[in-house]
């Protein structure tokens, strides 16, 4: 063999090697990929789960706070009120007097 050829050819070593890494390269891929893909499932399960909480932590901290908003609210309208009403019980005490007075 001259030297131009002993680079061409390689030989039954390297066909050996050839099929030796593809069984194996298939094998860890058989092996591997159900592992990945149960991972990857276990992974989007808790990512969501995650989500979920999240979430349901922020409804009811926001339904906290517009429950107190709304609290605040009625009793500020509450006050509005009696304030409103105790102005109109005064003026029609004062509309009273002085239409008794103009009488007598």
């Amino acid at each position: 063999m001259t030297p131009d050829t002993q680079t061409r050819y390689r030989g039954p070593g390297f066909l050996i090697g050839l099929m030796t890494g593809a069984a194996v390269g298939a094998g860890l891929t058989l092996w591997l990929t159900p592992r990945a893909a149960a991972e990857a499932r276990s992974r989007a399960t808790n990512s969501a789960r995650s989500v979920r909480d999240y979430a349901a932590d922020q409804y009811r901290e926001t339904t906290t706070r517009i429950a107190s908003v709304v609290e605040d609210l009625t009793n500020a309208a509450q006050g509005v009120r009696d304030n409103a009403a105790d102005a109109v019980v005064r003026v029609a005490h004062r509309v009273e007097r002085t239409a008794k007075a103009t009488k007598g």
